[in-house]
C-alpha cells in the first residue's frame, strides 16, 4: 500500500516537529515546509527536526508567496495537510502588526487556494487558539464561543478560521480547524513565559543567574502538553466529517503556580529568585481563557493525559540536563 503523504507548515516548531513524530510512526511519508535559510543553517533553526532529517522531506517556500506554496504542493501532492506556521509570538506582534496580518491570513489563504486547485482531496488542519476568544463573554469557552480577539495575532487566526470555513461549505473541502489553548514541552520555544521559567531554574540553578524577572504573577492559563495536543489534529482528520473542535484541558493554573512548581521541581524557593517586573506585563491582557474540549472527548475519542504538574517537571529536567546540571535527589 502506498504511505500517505503529509505537509506539514512550521514543521520546524514544537507542534510540528512532535506532529512529524506522529507521522512518521505511523506510516506517512512527511514533507515540510521550511524558509530557504532554515536549509541553509539546519543546525540553527531546524534544531527540533535534527533526529528527523533523514526521515522527512524538507521543501522551501514562503507563507508570503502564493507561487512557492503552490509549487510546493504541485510537487508533494498531499494527502493530508496540517497548516502549524504562524507569526505568533504574541507580545511582539503589535511591533509588526501589518507583516502579522499578511503574513497569517495571505498564507493561509495561498495554501486553501492551491490545494483546491491542485488536490482539492487532500484534507486540511489549521491551527487555531484559544487567543481567538480574546475578552470573552462565557467560561469556559467552546465552539460556540464568540470570538472578541485583542491581539492582532488572534485577530488574524479569526480571520484564517473563517477562511477555512469558507473553503469547507463553498468548496466542499475536508477543512477543519483546531482551537488549541495554551500547550506546552520541552520543544517549546524560549521567548514563551513557560520556557522562560524552565531555562530560568535552570541557570540559577547551574550558578549562571541569580534571579528571574516575569510580569504578572497571577496571569491564568488553561496550559496542555503539546505532544498530546499533536494527536488530536491528527484524529480530526480521521473524521468521516470535516469540523471545528477546541482542545484544551478545562483547567486553569497562573504563572505563580507554574514558577512555584519549576522551583520546586530544583529544590529551590522561588520568592528568593522571582522579581516581578512591570515591564513584562503585557498590555491588553485577555481575561483567563479557559478551554471545554467536551465535543473533542465525544467525537474524536481525544483526552488530555499528562499532568500539569507533570509537564511542567519535565520541561525543567529536560533544560537541566541541557545545561548539563543535575536537578537534587530529593527535590519537589
Amino acid at each position: 500500500m502506498e504511505k500517505k503523504r503529509a505537509l506539514i507548515t512550521g514543521v520546524n516548531g514544537q507542534d510540528g516537529s512532535y506532529l512529524a513524530e506522529l507521522l512518521l510512526a505511523r506510516g506517512y511519508e512527511v514533507f515540510g515546509l521550511v524558509r530557504r535559510v532554515g536549509l541553509e543553517a539546519p543546525e540553527h533553526r531546524l534544531g527540533r527536526l535534527l533526529p528527523l532529517l533523514d526521515r522527512i522531506q524538507l521543501q522551501p517556500a514562503s507563507l508570503e508567496s502564493y507561487a512557492g506554496i503552490f509549487n510546493a504542493v504541485a510537487k508533494i501532492r498531499p494527502d493530508e495537510c496540517y497548516h502549524l506556521a504562524a507569526a505568533s509570538f504574541v507580545s511582539y506582534e503589535f511591533d509588526d502588526e501589518f507583516s502579522t496580518l499578511t503574513t497569517n491570513i495571505n498564507g493561509t489563504h495561498y495554501l486553501l487556494a492551491s490545494l483546491k486547485d491542485l488536490v482539492p482531496s487532500c484534507r486540511f488542519y489549521f491551527a487555531g487558539t484559544s487567543e481567538m476568544f480574546g475578552s470573552a463573554e462565557e467560561m469556559p469557552q467552546n465552539e460556540h464561543t464568540r470570538f472578541r480577539p485583542r491581539s492582532i495575532y488572534g485577530i488574524s487566526k479569526v480571520a484564517g478560521f473563517e477562511l477555512v470555513r469558507n473553503y469547507r461549505e463553498r468548496y466542499g473541502m475536508h477543512a477543519s480547524s483546531g482551537i488549541l489553548f495554551n500547550h506546552e514541552s520541552p520543544r517549546r520555544g524560549h521567548e514563551f513565559v513557560t520556557r522562560k521559567i524552565t531555562s530560568g531554574v535552570a541557570r540559577i540553578l547551574a550558578g549562571q543567574a541569580n534571579e528571574l524577572r516575569l510580569g504578572n504573577l497571577d496571569a491564568e492559563r488553561d496550559w496542555g502538553f503539546a505532544q498530546e495536543y499533536v494527536d488530536a489534529m491528527w484524529r480530526m482528520l480521521r473524521q468521516p466529517e470535516p469540523d471545528d473542535y477546541v482542545i484544551a484541558t478545562g483547567r486553569l493554573h497562573s504563572v505563580r503556580d507554574f514558577v512555584r512548581i519549576a522551583f520546586a521541581s530544583a529544590g529551590l524557593d522561588w520568592e528568593k529568585y522571582v522579581v516581578t517586573d512591570p515591564n513584562f506585563f503585557r498590555s491588553g491582557e485577555s481575561v483567563a481563557l479557559c478551554g471545554d474540549a467536551s465535543k473533542a472527548r465525544r467525537i474524536l475519542g481525544w483526552e488530555p493525559r499528562k499532568g500539569f504538574e507533570e509537564m511542567v517537571r519535565e520541561m525543567v529536567a529536560a533544560d537541566c540536563e541541557s545545561m548539563g546540571v543535575e536537578l537534587p535527589a530529593a527535590a519537589g
